[in-house]
């Protein structure tokens, strides 16, 4: 079967063959660039701890000494501090690093992936597809065609793959300006990140309402001020005066000797694509939605649409057409991003209005900065990761569902299990194999070697079902999880979200739960529709 064709090498396309190749799909990546990222400090991503961790399983290198992961944050309006978190175990950072060194790692781990083809200086320019397949043109001195099975356009804000299906792409431009600079300096709060509001000086004219300091490694920051309104032009006088009176500000009035190493003006629209899927075509990443107002971050939107997408398209490359599996892709993804969109929307006019009656509410100021913070950090509407609790594949009417402290639909925590040759992993380790989970919930389990208890109680019976699965699954063993009572059984999908919990061993329940997870039981609603519709 043909490859899966990939436009765009940027971050969201180069994570997609990898997810990809880990399922043994093999994939063509069209580079329309040399193949190469510039270096660029001032252009930085800020990874949630679910999608640091898909980053690191499909690179297989530790990124947290290429990056950063923050010892704390702290909110300051004027020149108070009014909110100061500390990250632990409990509570993980997130990992803030050059979206550059993310790139590279990505090209990487590629280079000694057999399943993978990066075809730099590849621009496309026509794409064309029937029933069994895609074909794509690039032009170059060597006009080529591509044959695929499958195209998917990661490739940008102004992606030709979404023109050329003649896709709509509205929504607003321009939400938040910001002036970025890069620079290695000592500040008072080393390795901490933070948000000031309306800080308390005024010398260079009208000040920046909003300041974001984020560390980097080797004591460099990213420090990123809101512009007002309109399109005035960020000189450089206008920065380094910015820079010195921030720094200033932060140290007491003296501002500390730096190194300025990159500038730059980052620009927020909000965005979102009318259709994601078309035939055999696909949008993901910045060419399906653009959103980063209040410190949200677009990339780890994209990266989580990557991971839908890789074991959907998979399971179809390997086992044929599962449209409404595929079709899941957008109505699942597509909703998690129109709500964030919509919440950021909602709250613009309260944070960006400006002087008015919101201003003299008692606590508004620290409402304020905990929606901003929840932005920044990835929590709540602005940046928590996204439920898929109405998609289609979830399952209907299971007897023995029980409720965990995971709702149906959201990523499952990640806890110690023993997989089926016995060995202790972390279940996020297992994830991205294209198989569905089975997770027994069995106190007593991490004591006793596998071989004492794989043969006892309700494993045969259990290990049975999943056998009988109408996907490939993988069985797994875990001491605990959090809300659930012992032989509670978790059907997991292959990109770490729930789709239900049982109370025991219940194989009928099982198999529903894990053929409406491939889109089977929708298929076969469709088809009893249809063949209704036709009497």
């Amino acid at each position: 079967m043909d490859p899966v064709i990939i436009v765009g090498a940027g971050p969201v396309g180069l994570t997609l063959a990898l997810a990809l190749a880990r399922q043994e799909v093999p994939s063509v990546v069209l580079d329309e660039g040399p193949g190469k990222d510039e270096p660029r400090l001032a252009r930085t991503v800020v990874l949630r701890e679910d999608t640091a961790a898909l980053m690191e399983r499909l690179t297989g290198a530790s990124l947290t000494g290429a990056g950063l992961h923050w010892a704390g944050w702290r909110s300051m309006r004027r020149k108070q501090v009014t909110h100061e978190i500390g990250f632990d175990d409990a509570d993980p950072a997130p990992l803030h690093l050059a979206q550059h060194v993310l790139t590279d790692a990505l090209r990487t781990a590629l280079a000694d992936e057999r399943l993978v083809r990066i075809a730099v200086d590849s621009r496309l320019d026509g794409v064309e597809q029937e029933a069994s397949g895609v074909t794509a043109h690039t032009r170059g001195p060597k006009g080529t065609w591509w044959r695929g099975s499958y195209l998917v356009g990661c490739d940008g804000p102004r992606s030709t793959v979404r023109k050329l299906l003649d896709i709509r792409f509205p929504g607003r431009t321009a939400v938040e300006r910001h002036a970025v600079a890069a620079l290695r300096t000592e500040l008072p709060w080393a390795d901490e990140a933070l948000l000031h509001r309306t800080p308390p000086w005024r010398t260079s004219g009208p000040s920046a309402g909003e300041i974001t300091g984020r560390p980097l490694p080797e004591d460099v920051w990213r420090l990123d001020w809101l512009l007002p309104p309109g399109k005035d032009l960020v000189t450089p006088e206008l920065l380094v005066a910015r820079i010195r009176e921030t720094l200033a500000g932060w140290s007491g009035g003296t501002a500390p000797a730096y190194e300025l190493l990159d500038t730059g003006v980052h620009t927020v629209h909000h965005r979102l694509a009318r259709r994601w899927r078309a035939g055999r075509v696909f949008l993901a990443g910045d060419a399906a939605h653009l959103l980063g107002a209040f410190g949200t971050q677009g990339l780890d939107e994209g990266l989580r649409d990557a991971d839908n997408l890789a074991w959907k398209l998979a399971l179809a490359w390997h086992h044929g057409p599962h449209e409404a599996l595929l079709d899941s892709y957008q109505t699942e993804r597509r909703a998690v991003v129109a709500a964030r969109l919509r919440a950021a929307d909602q709250i613009l006019p309260t944070l960006r209005g400006g002087p008015g009656i919101r201003a003299y509410v008692p606590g508004a100021a620290r409402g304020h900065d905990a929606l901003l913070t929840d932005g920044h950090l990835g929590r709540g509407l602005l940046g928590a990761p996204g439920t898929y609790a109405a998609s289609p594949l979830a399952p209907r009417h299971l007897e023995a569902e029980v409720p965990v402290d995971t709702s149906p639909g959201a990523p499952v925590t990640d806890v110690r299990v023993t997989a089926e040759d016995g060995s202790f992993v972390r279940l996020r380790d297992r994830l991205g194999r294209g198989a569905l989970l089975v997770l027994l919930i069995a106190p007593g389990t991490g004591v006793w070697e596998r071989r004492h208890w794989v043969g006892a109680g309700i494993m045969p019976r259990l290990a049975a079902a999943v056998t009988a699965l109408p996907s490939p699954a993988e069985l797994l063993v875990a001491e605990s999880y959090p809300g659930a009572a012992a032989h509670t059984v978790l059907l997991i999908r292959p990109d770490g979200h729930l789709v239900t919990a049982l109370s025991g061993v219940r194989p009928a329940d099982l198999y529903a739960a894990a053929e409406a997870a491939v889109g089977g039981a929708v298929e076969a609603e469709a088809g009893a529709e249809a063949a209704a519709g036709a009497k």
